[in-house]
């Protein structure tokens, strides 16, 4: 039921309309509602490294070791090691980030959520350690202390919110 009430504003590229021009129109606009994925890792924590690789997987889709370290090594200023690489492909799979395939005798990583459906997550997770607070005043008090651009955003998430399930209750 939380996944049907509770959805995510993914902001699209800029639009000349944004109501604040001044701000990045991540922060302004929004599009479509993304629903919350089924599948989620294991662990979403991620370290730095770790993040870097999923970007790169992002980028480049099905990858090996040696694609994910000619990347890395391709900025003259980095030094990491092919067996370091191995390790933090692993251990990405194994907090369900990756799957590991073997084709023929080279293994190949692939991610098992896309990049939107990442942030979407880790939206969806930071927003409930904030409402975990449970204090209708510690909320409404952070809402005050927001800028006129902040609570124009919250107020048209609100909009979206009851205009999807407007949509919902009507099918």
């Amino acid at each position: 039921m939380e996944k049907d009430l509770l959805q995510v504003i993914i902001p699209p590229p800029h639009h000349p309309t944004s109501p604040s021009p001044h701000l990045p129109t991540s922060q302004l606009s929004f599009k479509t509602m993304a629903p919350l994925p089924d599948y989620r890792p294991k662990q979403l924590s991620v370290g730095p490294l770790e993040a870097e690789i999923l970007n790169i997987i992002w980028e480049l889709g099905s990858v090996t070791v040696k694609d994910v370290h000619d990347r890395i090594l391709s900025d003259p200023n980095r030094e990491l090691a092919y067996t370091s690489v191995t390790t933090v492909l692993r251990r990405l799979t194994d907090k369900g980030w990756l799957a590991c395939d073997k084709k023929g005798r080279a293994f190949y990583w692939r991610p098992l959520l896309s990049k939107q459906q990442s942030e979407v997550i880790k939206a969806h997770e930071q927003l409930q350690r904030f409402l975990a607070v449970g204090n209708p005043d510690v909320v409404a008090a952070f809402a005050d202390s927001l800028d006129e651009a902040a609570s124009e955003q919250i107020a048209a998430i609100a909009k979206r919110i009851q205009s999807a399930r407007q949509a919902r209750e009507e099918k």
